[in-house]
């Protein structure tokens, strides 16, 4: 029943309305087997640059975003953040050990802070941001600034964003 009419088959087996109704259900079928094959064969050539990526022990800036899937330019970031370590061999080449790209995925320890009293371990889900205490204790950018080096509270610098304990400041705003 490819064109929609209805009809009463004369037989248990009887699938189409007429012959030519059975003919374009048959090419249809073979255009859709066709275009799977394709697409499997698109994508399986598509996945293989990647796979050999994978096999590398060293990669350079380009083979780094496409494994990853982000652009140079982020690499580059993460490079001069110190996020990824990288290794300049020459004036335009840097090569990036694989297993660097793997350690950039695993969890991270919490950041061990010493201060002049004792030494806390801090996980940044235990932090607020400096916006965050900005906005739950109503103080200013220059004041919690001020509060946080009178008070010698340690800050951890992630990315954009600095994290200060809750414990520490809920300590000290209650």
């Amino acid at each position: 029943m490819l064109c929609g009419i209805e009809f009463t088959a004369k037989t248990t087996v009887t699938q189409y309305c007429s012959s030519n109704c059975g003919k374009r259900a048959y090419k249809l079928r073979n255009r859709t087997a066709k275009i799977e094959a394709t697409n499997n064969e698109t994508k399986a050539i598509k996945a293989k640059p990647i796979e050999l990526l994978k096999e590398r022990e060293f990669l350079t800036v380009t083979q780094v975003s496409k494994l990853i899937g982000c652009s140079r330019q982020n690499i580059y970031k993460m490079i001069n953040s110190g996020k990824l370590k990288a290794t300049n061999i020459l004036e335009k080449k840097t090569i990036i050990k694989r297993s660097d790209i793997d350690m950039l995925f695993e969890p991270h320890e919490p950041t061990i802070i010493q201060t002049i009293t004792e030494t806390i371990q801090i996980n940044i889900s235990d932090c607020y941001t400096l916006t965050d205490v900005q906005n739950k204790f109503g103080v200013s950018e220059k004041a919690l600034l001020q509060i946080i080096t009178r008070n010698n509270i340690p800050k951890i610098k992630n990315g954009w964003y600095s994290y200060v304990p809750k414990t520490l400041i809920d300590k000290l705003f209650n």
